[in-house]
């Protein structure tokens, strides 16, 4: 039941996030949206308390348990910047509003980028790791705590990987790139249509010429 819960809180909140970016770009009803995007950590508190009530009810805790921990520790850690860049994306597609910036290529900018990277992965493992923490003081010498421990070892990984990654930027810093990159398939499909319109006319009036 916890791993059913987990992918239905994972659907429930990109359908929230699509719902509440709809509202607020195409419904034109910004109130409305910010009460649909609120519900959002309402899906974490529920799968909290039904695996809080699951372990009460004399269930041995193993990987499930922990999963569910770390899938609301990620959502309180990155569930903010997700919600963010998408927020940037629709705005741009839809409303007019300017290009999301993208990760720089190199130079003291990427070092920050990673660094910041760095601190929001650490943030859910440091919040998944509390709540595996409350998990074990829970269940106490009453159960075997081998697979939520192991979770905590899993995201303490995390966190070296990413601090590693940053550091590699900051000793090994990367020369800003010159040369224009050339726009992603992200790019081509989020432009707004009047940008695409015009790309298209440039084209015809070209080959008009011709």
């Amino acid at each position: 039941m916890i791993v059913t819960l987990i992918i239905a809180c994972e659907v429930g909140f990109w359908v929230l996030l699509a719902a509440g970016l709809a509202l607020r770009y195409l419904a034109r009803m910004p109130r409305t949206s910010v009460a649909v995007l609120l519900c959002e950590p309402l899906l974490e508190v529920v799968l909290l308390v039904v695996t809080a009530v699951d372990l009460k009810n004399g269930a041995q805790p193993d990987w499930k348990h922990g999963l569910a921990a770390v899938y609301i520790g990620f959502s309180a850690g990155m569930g903010h910047h997700l919600v963010t860049r998408a927020d940037a994306w629709v705005a741009y597609r839809f409303a007019g509003g300017p290009r999301p910036a993208k990760a720089p290529k190199g130079g003291s900018a990427r070092t920050a980028y990673e660094w910041k990277t760095a601190g929001r992965f650490t943030v859910a493992c440091l919040i998944a790791i509390a709540l595996l923490q409350a998990a074990i003081w829970y269940v106490g010498g009453d159960g075997s705590t081998d697979s939520l421990r192991m979770w905590q070892q899993k995201m303490l990984y995390v966190i070296g990987i990413n601090v590693i990654i940053a550091l590699s930027y900051t000793l090994f810093p990367r020369k800003a790139a010159e040369a224009k990159a050339k726009p992603s398939v992200l790019d081509r499909l989020l432009k707004p249509a009047s940008d695409r319109s015009g790309a298209h006319t440039g084209e015809d009036r070209t080959l008009t010429r011709r």
